[in-house]
C-alpha cells in the first residue's frame, strides 16, 4: 500500500488512516509532457499518493487511455478519470467521468452536465489571474441558484500555481465562512516531477472513500513542497508552453468542427 499519514480523528482523537489524492494531473494526450505510464511508474515508486486523477483539457480521451494503462499493472494507488472543462466563466474539473463534457457553456450548465453523468465538479485554482479561472462573482452567483444540481461539489484550495498569490488564501477563507464546499488539492502537474506537489487528504485509501469524503465535505487541501525549476529544466518548460499553445486550442475546437462537418454532410454540402 502507498504510505499514508496518521492523524487524530477530531471527534474521538483515535488514530485513523488518511489517504492522499492528487486530483489534477495532465498527460501528453493534452498539454502535459509525460505519458500515463511514466506518471504511474513515478507515483508507484514514490508511494506517497493513494489516488490520482488525470484531467486533460476539454478531452476525456487522455483519461480513458490512462485508465487502460492503469488497469494493465498492479499499481498500489487508485485512478479517477476526469477532464478540465473550459466553461464560459473559467475552468472546471469534472471527476469520475468517462464521456465527453461539452466546453464553452455556462458554469451552471456544465456542473449539471457533470452531475448527470455521475461525476463530481470541482472549481480549480479559483480567482486566479494566472490562468482561466472562475471568479468570485461567478461562483457565488451559481451557489445562489436554488437547484443544488448546478452547485459544484468542491473547490481546489491547494494548487502550486497559486503559490505566492493571495487568491488561495482568500478562497480558503470564503469557503470556510460562506461556500462550505469540499476542499481539494491538486498539483496541476504538466511535468512528472510536479505530481503530488499538492494533494487532497481524506479518510480512507481508495477512490470510493475519496468520493465519499468529497460528498461529505470531509477532505482537506494540502500544499506540499514546490518543484524546483531546475528539476524540470528551461528547455522542457519552453516546450510545454509551446505545446499548451498548440495542442489545447486544437482539442477544444475538435468537437465544434466535428459537429460542423456533420451538419454540412446532412445538408449535402461536403
Amino acid at each position: 500500500m502507498a504510505a499514508m499519514t496518521e492523524q487524530p480523528d477530531h471527534p474521538s482523537d483515535a488514530p485513523r488512516r488518511y489517504g492522499r489524492a492528487d486530483l489534477q494531473i495532465h498527460t501528453d494526450h493534452g498539454d502535459g509532457m509525460e505519458d500515463p505510464r511514466t506518471i504511474f511508474e513515478r507515483v508507484e515508486l514514490r508511494g506517497d499518493l493513494d489516488v490520482i486523477a488525470v484531467t486533460d483539457h476539454d478531452d476525456v480521451r487522455g483519461a480513458l487511455r490512462a485508465r487502460e494503462v492503469h488497469a494493465q499493472a498492479p499499481y498500489h494507488f487508485g485512478f479517477v478519470p476526469g477532464i478540465e472543462v473550459t466553461t464560459l466563466q473559467g475552468h472546471l474539473l469534472a471527476l469520475w467521468v468517462d464521456e465527453p463534457i461539452a466546453s464553452f457553456r455556462s458554469l451552471e450548465a456544465t456542473v449539471a452536465a457533470i452531475h448527470a453523468t455521475g461525476g463530481l465538479a470541482v472549481v480549480p485554482h479559483p480567482f486566479s489571474l494566472l490562468t482561466r479561472s472562475i471568479g468570485r462573482r461567478s461562483l457565488e452567483r451559481v451557489l445562489a441558484i436554488a437547484d443544488p444540481l448546478t452547485h459544484p461539489d468542491g473547490i481546489e484550495l491547494a494548487n502550486p500555481t497559486s503559490r505566492g498569490w493571495d487568491t488561495g488564501r482568500r478562497a480558503r477563507e470564503l469557503n470556510r465562512e460562506q461556500y462550505h464546499l469540499a476542499e481539494t488539492g491538486g498539483s496541476d502537474a504538466h511535468f512528472v516531477e510536479a505530481v503530488g506537489a499538492a494533494y487532497t487528504l481524506f479518510a480512507g485509501s481508495d477512490a470510493n472513500a475519496l468520493r465519499r469524503a468529497i460528498l461529505e465535505r470531509g477532505t482537506e487541501a494540502i500544499l506540499g513542497g514546490g518543484t524546483p525549476l531546475r528539476a524540470i529544466g528551461a528547455r522542457r518548460l519552453a516546450l510545454q508552453q509551446v505545446r499548451g499553445l498548440s495542442v489545447t486550442p486544437r482539442k477544444m475546437l475538435e468537437p465544434q468542427m466535428a459537429r460542423l462537418r456533420e451538419r454540412l454532410a446532412r445538408a449535402g454540402m461536403r
